[in-house]
Parts: structure tokens; C-alpha cells; sequence
């Protein structure tokens, strides 16, 4: 195939929908025969991903690199900032945590040179290898104040020699100044980089912004690539959990209804995408006791500051509320951090979250956690140890989680998953009371049929849900969307120009 420049999707601001594009993008090129592969020097997020080596990055360049129908890896995303509050961070750099900073220390320069030459190492493997690389900026790309510390948008896109489309977000007003202003706090040098607009979420009829294109083409001077329409039919996994909150609602009649404990540090929230998707099953976010008690299931979700989310529960009458539901008889079942939480304590005598050494936990489980500096991650096949059939190791999922988790010996337990390689995973005292330590267990047919068994009778006329397939239609749905609304030709026009 003939090769492609780079291309980046950068941003007039945060959530105009860069991440999205890239996956739309990274969809197309595969359609169309090439190899591309997804790519964002510094991500911040709390909802993160496993390689197949067992490191970590970002979860949205995992979505883009399944959307390119390639395996993920660090050189994708080799820089990762995952908060732990409003002012510090966990680094993690390619693929291992190197500890935490503070803002302030993060952005100073002493230092940032070494991280620069990490991410533009990254980029250079990965460029040996695929064909295009589609770069994700982060946030503005026109914070003129972090301009001498960045390293994921401008820089690196002069650094890849990449053709940068700028995506504005026009649902949320002010559209015209957003780009304009953009372009024009840019150098010189960084504003011959941008080759084009992609004008995002735009809702009515798309006649009417016929007029506003060509203002912003002869204000700008750069072509306006296309613009695309907001959808609601097209489901593609979310990198920021801003919008879990809509999704906060009453139980329904004739379904299972799940609950999602609203954590205050909620991450991988990704792990539930897939009931919501279930035709057996209505799944809501919530910290509102009286919703928690009149749910079938509630799911406690991983954290990324344990403790802290374990304080607050207790403070806000949440803890109390699904201890009380369970003994009513609604499941409960906790992932990695709410594993945690529902043990009878969790310690952090080394202070690895903060200033909080031990809290006592929900008591639904006889296990206790110890906080330790060691963070555990990798992708992992297993099978269920509640099964008495001889069976392969045939699901899969991955582990990202600091502490250790051992059972006290209170009370009888058992290990929920048998692990492929040998070892035990989570504990189960019934099978309404459980935690494991495996993100995407609920990707798992298998699994959700062994959770939703108990209220077959809420069922019967649901049929089960093929996740895998139904992420490949929307990947597709997704690209589709985008070639009916860019400009495709002059889009492979600019990745094949000489100027």
C-alpha cells in the first residue's frame, strides 16, 4: 500500500470528541486495506488496559487499536497519567509506574526532556511498523502556558511530521472563535502542520451550517474536512466516565436490574459496557441508598484510592445500604477495588494511597487487602472454579491492581476463577456474595450467565448478547458515519501530498 503521512486529531479543547475520530479513523484505514495503528504520547485517564505483555496504557488507544484489528501495546500509549485526587497523579511510563506527582512537579522542566525522548521513541517504533499512525492530541492544543512542557500535541505532531485536523466541538457553542482562536495562538512553524477542520456533534440540519463552513474556510484559510453529525445509535467505549451519570435511573419491570456503586475515584468503568448492552438486563449508576436496596445485583466497581472511596461510603450511608441489601438477598459482587472494599479490612501500613493506614471493610467477604507499591498487570485465562465439569481455561480478562488480598479464615470461602496458571482468583461465600480481581470478566458469556442464573424467572424471553460481534458493528456503524460526512478523497489527498 502506498505509505501515508501521519495524522493527527487534535483539539480545540477537552471532550470535543478526538478520540472517537481517531477510532473512526483507525476503522477506515483497516477498510481500506492499510495498516494503521493508534497512537497518544501522554493520556490521562483512570480507565486503563492491560497489554498482552502485562503493562498498562490508556483504554482509548486499546479501543483504537481493536478498531485497527491489531493487539495493543505500550509504544501506543507510553506515557499515562492516572489521577489519585484533584492534585496528584500515578506516571505511568511505558507500561510501569515510575510514582506520583503532583501537578505543579509534573509540568516544570526539569525532566521533561527524558519523558520527550521516551514518547518520541515510542512513536518512532510504532512508525516502523504500521502504516499511517493515527495520533490523538490531548485537551487544547493552543494552552499557550504548557507550550515548553508539552508532549502530546504540537511538538509531536512536529516531531512525527504529522497532517493535524483540528476537531471542534460545536454542540457546546461557540464554534467559530474556538477554531479561530485555536489556529491563531499557534506559532508559525505549528499552524503549517494543520491541513484540515473536522466540525463534531453538530445537531439539526446540516444545510444550515453550509454558510458557516465556508466562514470558517475563509477565516482560517484551511479546509473544513467535514462535518459530523451527533449520534446516538452508535455505541463505541468512552474513555472519561463524565457521562455515567445520565445513566443513573429507577429499577425496571421485567429485567434484571443492576446497580453500579457511584465510587467518588470510579475507574474502569469500561468493565460494564457490556450488560448495558444485554437485553436481559437494566443497568444504572447510582449512590442513592433507596435505589441500591431495590436493585437484583449491585456491582461495586474498581477505584483508584481505595480507602478514600471506602470512607466516603461509609460516610454517605452507602456501605450500610448494600450490607443491608445483601442481607435482604441482593447479589453482591465487587472488581478489583470493590473486591477490596468488600473484605473485612483494608490496610495501607505504607501509606501507597495516602495518610489513611486502615478501614474496616464491608465484612461480606473473609478476606483482608495490605496496600502495597507493587502494581500487578496483565491479561489472564481463566475458568470458573464454581463449575464441576472438567473445563478449559477459555475466558479471558486482565488485572490491574496495587495490594494483596488474602482470606482471614473467618468463614468458609472459596476462590471464584481458577487462573491458567495455576493460581486462585477472588473469593465466593454463596452466589450472591463475590469479588475477583479480573477487569472484563463481564465480557465473558459465560460469566454473566452464572451471575444472571439466579433470576431466570426475570428472563425468559431475553436471548444472550454477543459482545465481540457487537463491538465489530459499531466500529463499523462508526466508520461509516464519519465516510458519509468527511471528505475521504481529500483527506487521502493530504496524506499522500509532497508539500
Amino acid at each position: 500500500m502506498e505509505k501515508l503521512h501521519p495524522i493527527m486529531f487534535a483539539g480545540t479543547g477537552s471532550d470535543v470528541g478526538k478520540s472517537i475520530i481517531a477510532a473512526a479513523f483507525c476503522r477506515i484505514f483497516k477498510q481500506d486495506g492499510y495498516s494503521p495503528a493508534p497512537f497518544k504520547a501522554q493520556n490521562m485517564a483512570l480507565n486503563s488496559f492491560a497489554t498482552p505483555e502485562g503493562l498498562e496504557i490508556g483504554r482509548a488507544q486499546a479501543v483504537q487499536a481493536e478498531a485497527a484489528g491489531i493487539a495493543c501495546y505500550t509504544d501506543m500509549n507510553p506515557l499515562l497519567l492516572k489521577p489519585q485526587s484533584d492534585h496528584t497523579s500515578q506516571v505511568v511510563l511505558n507500561g510501569k509506574p515510575i510514582g506520583s506527582r503532583s501537578a505543579y512537579e509534573y509540568y516544570r522542566k526539569e525532566g521533561r526532556e527524558e519523558l520527550r525522548q521516551q514518547v518520541c521513541d515510542a512513536y518512532d517504533r510504532l512508525a516502523t511498523r504500521y502504516n499511517p499512525i493515527v495520533l490523538e492530541g490531548a485537551g487544547s492544543i493552543a494552552e499557550i502556558n504548557l507550550r515548553e512542557s508539552d508532549l502530546v500535541n504540537m511538538p509531536m505532531a512536529l516531531h512525527a511530521g504529522a497532517d493535524v485536523v483540528l476537531v471542534a466541538d460545536i454542540d457546546r457553542g461557540g464554534v467559530f472563535a474556538s477554531v479561530y482562536g485555536t489556529i491563531m495562538l499557534l506559532t508559525p512553524q505549528e499552524r503549517a502542520r494543520i491541513k484540515g477542520i473536522i466540525i463534531n456533534k453538530f445537531r439539526g440540519d446540516l444545510r444550515l451550517f453550509d454558510s458557516g463552513r465556508r466562514m470558517i474556510e475563509e477565516l482560517c484559510g484551511i479546509p473544513v474536512l467535514g462535518v459530523v453529525p451527533f449520534y446516538k445509535d452508535i455505541y463505541i467505549e468512552e474513555e472519561d466516565s463524565v457521562s455515567l451519570a445520565a445513566k443513573s435511573m429507577q429499577a425496571e419491570q421485567g429485567k434484571v436490574n443492576i446497580a453500579v456503586v457511584m465510587l467518588r475515584h470510579l475507574s474502569n468503568f469500561t468493565d460494564f459496557n457490556v450488560l448495558e448492552r444485554d437485553p436481559r438486563v437494566h443497568l444504572f449508576y447510582t449512590n442513592n441508598v433507596n435505589e441500591l436496596e431495590k436493585a437484583d445485583i449491585i456491582l461495586i466497581p474498581g477505584s483508584k484510592s481505595t480507602l478514600s472511596d471506602l470512607h466516603e461510603l461509609r460516610k454517605n450511608g452507602v456501605a450500610q445500604a448494600i450490607i443491608n441489601a445483601h442481607r435482604k438477598g441482593v447479589t453482591v459482587m465487587g472488581i478489583c477495588g470493590g473486591y477490596q472494599l468488600m473484605g473485612e479490612e483494608v490496610c495501607d501500613p505504607e501509606h501507597v494511597e495516602g495518610e489513611l493506614e486502615r478501614l474496616p471493610g464491608l465484612g461480606l467477604l473473609p478476606v483482608s487487602t495490605s496496600m502495597s507499591d507493587q502494581k500487578v498487570t496483565r491479561q489472564v485465562r481463566f475458568k470458573s472454579a464454581q463449575s464441576s465439569n472438567e473445563q478449559p481455561y477459555a475466558l479471558q480478562g486482565y488485572e490491574i491492581h496495587m495490594g494483596v488480598t488474602t482470606q482471614t479464615g473467618h468463614a468458609p470461602a472459596s476462590p471464584l476463577n481458577l487462573l491458567e496458571d495455576g493460581t486462585m482468583d477472588g473469593c465466593i461465600t454463596a452466589s450472591n456474595c463475590m469479588g475477583t480481581y479480573i477487569h472484563g470478566i463481564l465480557d465473558n458469556q459465560e460469566f454473566i450467565d452464572f451471575l444472571l442464573r439466579p433470576f431466570s424467572h426475570k428472563m425468559a424471553n431475553a436471548q444472550h448478547f454477543d459482545y465481540h460481534a457487537f463491538k465489530e458493528e459499531q466500529y463499523d456503524k462508526l466508520a461509516q458515519h464519519i465516510r458519509q460526512h468527511v471528505n475521504l478523497p481529500l483527506v487521502y489527498q493530504i496524506l499522500t501530498s509532497h508539500d
